[in-house]
Order: structure tokens, then C-alpha cells, then sequence
């Protein structure tokens, strides 16, 4: 199963429901060579695959990355191009900007089903054996010599460059089982093939490039130019027919960091990827890739929290001021991971109200932000002069995003309804347990709030005691932090008075 997003009908907040993946064609038929002339087939390499399936797609319109945001003007054109080329390629950017999303996309771009010779370990292509065990079987059975078909899912292949990853994990290695049968050392056949031979005739990742130890890198060399693989001092002519995607932070990608000279030569193109430029992108970013299940909004929904569109902005407008902020390192990047992880917990932490006090049909609110706070300061790399303050930064980052997001949706109201419950000294207390039933209870009728929840989002259908709750919480704190109210924080919640 995966998770989408989806807006239901009258409603703006974040809900998330179920999918089912997109279904496999059925397995072509033909299961030999002879079948398989007689079908038509035509022969092409991975790259003439990705290039005529690209070109398609630009001439009718189709998505041809689906899933990444914000990349359309500035990353997608530079990919289109090296693809068109038949260019091996690096990204280059900080964590968390997409980099292996937009890798694994590239896999659309393969014809949906392609035919392999039937147990071959390198997915040699029946027209075109190349290893030693498919030319040997191809002279045997002549036009019977029998065919599988590799969907093009199976035709990826990912490395996380790591310092101990060895020449055996990437290329391959003399089997010591092969050579005591009685094979000699110089026998193709005597070799274990690593995780580039065997993504032959697909796409094959190396994440962190730079990670890998140089004798390593070295060892892709051969692979991306001459296309033949050395194992153990002897060279086995093994034409692969691959496309190489490497991922990088840019500050190790020179010859200053870690990275070889002749390696980076290797690759047609170096494209940079950034994180998300407007806050639409990271809107949509947040949307998309948050995968705890909230609840669709019936009564009878299982286990999950609605996440209101006032939140999902107070949480991207907050991701992006902890990028902008001085105290944090700029050249570790803050990851799209950070604003993800956040709208979880800030809906967990509705769930788990929900859980102890009985509520239903929990909606995320105000209070329910701080709680992710603590948990999130270990996404970040703050600079040395802030060692001891990253909870208490964080959290001011977290007001102003408040704040923003307030003079946006409700600065222009009149909100004197809500201020006149304050007379007399009145009070009112939150907190992350305190319920919506509880809170609407303190506050009582307000005028104008079907206009506050219209103003933060919220439509037709959206009359719940959690999604009244959730308007008037944040029209409290964003008075507050407009100075026109006073909050005293309690122990897991406040109290706004006059």
C-alpha cells in the first residue's frame, strides 16, 4: 500500500488515505528467443530506452517525474537534457533535497517489461548475450534458448557509499567456492558478480559518492568509460549496458574533498538540486511525503488525526525560517525530512490525546506543535556558539512561524468577540490534553467563528467540536504573540488572560 494525498470534498486540511499501488501490465508471452523475434521486439540499450520513453512523454504532456516538487524551472530541464544525451550524471546537493527521490523516478522512464535471458545473473538480453554462461547456453539452444521478463521496478539498484564498502560489493570477487570446484582463476565463471554487474541493463545509484575510499572509486572508472570490470588483477570484458546516478554534497564533491579527478570526469553532467524555493513548494512537499495515517474525517476512522491547513503552513513557514537562521550550520542543510517528521508528531501527539481522553475524531492543534520540538533537534546542526540553546531556538523559530501564519489568515479580522471573553479577569487554560469539548467549553459562544474557521481554512464539513477547537486555539496564540493577550505557560499547556 502507499499513501497519497487528497483533498475531500469541502474540506482543506491534510488527510491522508490509502492506495493501492499501481498495478503491473500482464507479463508479455513470449518465452523463447524464436517467440520472441516472432513478437516484434526490438533491441534497445537502457539509455535509448530512457530517451525515447523521455521524448514521449514531453511530447504528450505526461508527468515525467512524478512525485518531485519544486524542481520544474531549475533541476528537471538539466536532467531532461543529460537523459537526452545518454549522459551518466551526479546530483549535487545538502540532505534531505530530493536527491534519491528524484533517482528512483528515473526508473518510469524504462519500458515497463524487458526481456532477459532466463537465469542469467546479469540480466544479459537475448538478442545480445554477453557473459560467458549466456553465449555458452545461446550456441546450445540455438532460437529455443529461453526468456524472462524483468519488470522495470527490478531494474534499479542503490549503493549508500559507506568508507568499508569494497570492490566485491560494487564489482564483484573470485568465488572461493567456484575455484575448489576445479575452475582456474582466470575463468569468468569463477566470479561473483557485485551490485553494478547484476543492475545490468537498468539504473544503478551510488548515494555519498565521495564516502567511497579512493581505490573504490577507482574501481568505477572502467565501469562508467570502457564499460569492462577488473576483478582480482584480471579484466573481464563485460560490456554493461547501464545508467550510473551518483548522489553528492557539493562541499565533498571537489578535489579538495573527497572525491577523485578522474572520476568526476567520467560523469556527462553534474546537476545541482536545492531545497523547496516558495513556500507553496513546501506546502506541497509536507502533503505529499508525510506518511502517518490520519483520518478521513468520518467518526469511525481508525487511529489517525486531521492536520488542519493552518498547521501545515505554520510547519513549513517554520521549516524555512530554521534554514534562514543564523544559529543553525548552513552547510548541513536542513532536510525536507525536518518539516515531515514535525506534521507527524504534531498529529501523534493529537492521536495520543485522543487515546488517553476519550476524544473523537481528533484534530491537530496549536499545542499540539511544542511537543515535536525536542524531538526535532536532532535533525538540525546548530553552530558551536548555540550549544545548549537548540530546544530553546527552536522553539522561537516556532513563534514566529505562529505569527506569521496568524497575520496572514486572521491579521486583517476583527476579533473582539474572542478578546471580550476576557473581561473580568477571565481565563482561559490549554494545553496538548486538554480536549476541544473542554476548551470550547471555557471559551463559549463566540461570534463570527464560522468566519475564523473560513479564514484558517477550514470549509463546509469542517464543524466538529476538534475543528472549532483548533481555529480558536490558534486565533488565542496568535493574539498572544501580537501582544494583545498575556499567556502564563503551565506544565503541558498555558493560560491566556488580559
Amino acid at each position: 500500500m502507499c499513501i497519497s494525498c487528497h483533498k475531500l470534498p469541502g474540506r482543506r486540511s491534510l488527510v491522508f488515505v490509502h492506495e493501492s499501488p499501481t498495478p503491473r501490465s500482464e507479463t508479455p508471452h513470449p518465452r523463447t528467443l524464436h517467440e520472441l523475434r516472432e513478437s516484434g521486439h526490438t533491441y534497445r540499450t537502457v539509455k535509448a530506452e530512457i530517451r525515447e520513453n523521455l521524448l514521449a512523454r514531453l511530447r504528450s504532456g505526461a508527468p515525467r517525474f512524478p512525485g518531485i516538487v519544486g524542481f520544474d524551472d531549475t533541476v528537471l530541464p538539466h536532467l531532461e537534457r543529460a537523459l537526452l544525451a545518454g549522459h551518466d550524471l551526479v546530483l549535487l546537493g545538502e540532505r534531505g533535497q530530493g536527491k534519491t527521490r528524484l533517482i528512483r523516478t528515473v526508473t518510469g522512464l524504462l519500458d515497463e517489461w524487458t526481456p532477459v535471458v532466463d537465469g542469467c545473473e546479469i540480466n544479459d538480453h537475448p538478442y545480445a548475450p554477453t557473459c560467458v554462461r549466456c553465449v555458452k547456453l545461446a550456441a546450445e539452444k540455438g532460437e529455443d534458448l529461453p526468456v524472462a521478463w524483468r519488470h522495470r521496478g527490478d531494474r534499479y539498484g542503490e549503493k549508500l557509499a559507506t568508507p568499508d564498502t569494497s570492490v566485491g560489493d560494487l564489482i564483484g570477487d573470485v568465488d572461493p567456492i567456484k575455484i575448489a570446484e576445479g575452475r582456474t582463476l582466470g575463468d569468468p565463471e569463477t566470479v561473483h558478480y557485485g551490485l553494478v554487474p547484476r543492475t545490468n541493463r537498468g539504473v544503478f545509484s551510488v548515494n555519498e559518492l565521495p564516502d567511497l575510499a579512493e581505490r573504490i572509486q577507482v574501481s568505477l572508472l572502467n565501469v562508467l568509460e570502457e564499460r569492462d570490470i577488473q576483478v582480482r588483477g584480471y579484466n573481464l570484458r563485460l560490456p554493461l549496458d547501464i545508467l550510473l546516478i551518483a548522489s553528492a554534497n557539493p562541499e565533498d564533491y571537489t578535489n579538495r574533498g573527497r572525491i577523485i579527478t578522474p572520476l568526476k570526469d567520467r560523469f556527462g553532467a553534474e546537476i545541482r538540486t536545492h531545497y523547496p524555493l516558495t513556500l507553496d513548494n513546501e506546502l506541497e512537499l509536507i502533503r505529499q511525503e508525510a506518511t502517518l495515517l490520519w483520518s478521513d474525517g468520518t467518526a469511525d476512522a481508525p487511529g489517525g488525526a486531521e492536520l488542519p491547513d493552518h498547521l501545515v503552513e505554520i510547519i513549513a513557514r517554520f521549516t524555512r525560517l530554521v534554514r534562514e537562521s543564523t544559529a543553525v550550520d548552513s552547510r548541513s542543510g536542513v532536510s525536507a525530512r525536518f518539516a515531515i517528521a514535525a506534521a507527524e508528531t504534531a498529529a501523534a501527539s493529537a492521536v495520543r490525546r485522543a487515546a488517553l481522553t476519550g476524544e473523537e475524531r481528533p484534530v491537530t492543534r496549536v499545542a499540539d506543535l511544542p511537543g515535536s520540538v525536542p524531538t526535532l533537534r536532532g535533525k538540525v546542526e546548530f553552530e558551536v556558539s548555540e550549544e545548549g540553546r537548540e530546544v530553546e531556538v527552536l522553539a522561537h523559530l516556532l513563534r514566529r512561524a505562529i505569527a506569521e501564519t496568524f497575520r496572514r489568515t486572521l491579521g486583517g479580522m476583527d476579533l473582539s468577540a474572542l478578546l471580550d471573553k476576557f473581561t473580568e479577569g477571565a481565563q482561559i487554560e490549554t494545553g496538548e490534553m486538554t480536549t476541544a469539548t473542554e476548551l470550547l467549553r471555557q471559551i463559549g459562544p463566540v461570534s463570527g467563528l464560522a468566519k475564523i474557521m473560513s479564514q484558517v481554512g477550514m470549509g463546509e464539513g469542517d464543524e466538529s467540536p476538534g475543528h472549532a477547537a483548533a481555529a480558536l486555539e490558534f486565533a488565542l496564540e496568535g493574539l498572544y504573540l501580537m501582544r494583545r493577550l498575556s499567556k502564563d505557560e503551565v506544565d503541558g499547556g498555558a493560560v491566556y488572560r488580559t
